[in-house]
């Protein structure tokens, strides 16, 4: 593929652009893709804060905390990183006593996001949740203006969540095997939503090209939010989503679901196969969360978010929202700031060749 832009306005509703990679470039993703599922969406704009809980508890991490906190999610309300944030903001703010406020802020992959929360104070006030997204921003962004290592602290993993390839509702193919015939035979006129470049579900797209050699015409929107209404909407025809967004919206037939990215079905969606049984293989990808604050915050601060988050992936309504979602949580063991540094250094080495080889770049 080439790396170009392709405007059309096919249902007048958007502009559909068509993101190039070369081809024999793409071979690396096929060849890497396993082991991503093993460890395991222009400007930006603020679209809106709201707060996700009022706790009764006490935080006593040397007065912290005072005062509200903001939690910062880089892509659009409704979108499945927001779902996570929201869910586990409430027990976290039960356990801290203040209130959370979730605030989407959206733009340029989470970028935008990142780069407000690591210029903030490191007072602990201001929190990042960010998706896989963090560890494939540097390579896909050459003037990235923060480092990901360098200018956060980090808090802890929350969940990784399996993807899954849905299409509109009118859409006609209701299979895999249709779908895969189908956009071969309308890749003129067939639209794949994702989140913008650097957002899981534009990976996820990535993966699906490679596995099938198809090069689909893809239509970028700021978040999963408002790329999913479309696709509710015969705006657009299929599109790679995680669980946390798709799984209501797959029990209720509002979707036509085709395949989920993991090694094994999932008990939320147990009749819908996995890629690897619709032949497509390579193709399995979850997608790791964690919370970050900027660099230098205090380690008793650090400490204090930590030990409300852990307290939070105990919490039984959000095992159990995660598991009707398709996904649960981490294992304390993998919710610390060591191993959540861990694997984010692991993540950006890994991402690093597949992004560069496939020749995708947000500049």
């Amino acid at each position: 593929m080439t790396h170009a832009q392709s405007a059309t306005t096919a249902r007048g509703q958007f502009a559909a652009r068509q993101w190039r990679t070369p081809r024999a470039a793409l071979t690396t993703l096929a060849s890497l893709a396993l082991a991503i599922s093993a460890c395991t969406g222009g400007t930006g704009s603020e679209s809106g804060s709201a707060p996700a809980g009022s706790g009764d508890g006490g935080g006593d991490a040397a007065g912290y905390p005072e005062d509200s906190i903001t939690f910062v999610v880089p892509f659009s309300a409704g979108g499945p990183t927001d779902t996570v944030t929201r869910l586990i903001a409430e027990p976290m703010s039960a356990e801290l006593g203040v209130e959370i406020v979730v605030q989407n802020v959206e733009g340029a992959g989470g970028t935008v996001a990142a780069e407000q929360v690591a210029n903030a104070e490191p007072d602990g006030y201001t929190v990042l949740m960010h998706h896989i997204g963090m560890s494939t921003a540097p390579t896909l962004y050459p003037e990235l203006p923060y480092d990901p290592l360098e200018d956060f602290e980090t808090i802890g993993l929350v969940t990784e969540v399996p993807m899954t390839i849905v299409g509109s509702p009118n859409f006609e193919p209701n299979t895999m095997d249709e779908l895969l015939t189908y956009v071969e035979a309308n890749l003129d006129t067939v639209t794949y939503a994702n989140a913008g470049i650097g957002a899981a579900s534009q990976l996820c797209g990535l993966l699906f090209e490679t596995a099938t050699g198809l090069d689909v015409t893809e239509v970028p929107y700021d978040g999963t939010g408002p790329a999913l209404d479309d696709l509710l909407g015969d705006q657009v025809d299929f599109m790679c989503d995680q669980t946390t967004n798709t799984t209501e919206n797959i029990l209720s037939d509002a979707v036509k679901a085709y395949a989920v990215t993991t090694p094994e079905r999932i008990e939320a969606l147990p009749d819908l196969q996995t890629t690897a049984e619709a032949g497509l293989e390579g193709m399995e990808v979850t997608v790791w969360h964690g919370l970050y604050v900027p660099g230098g915050t205090p380690q008793e601060i650090v400490d204090a978010l930590n030990s409300a988050l852990l307290i939070a992936l105990e919490d039984e309504n959000v095992i159990t929202r995660l598991g009707e979602l398709g996904t649960s949580p981490v294992e304390q063991d993998r919710a610390t700031p060591d191993a959540h540094t861990e694997h984010l250094q692991s993540q950006i080495e890994l991402w690093r060749p597949i992004i560069e080889d496939a020749g995708v770049t947000a500049g």
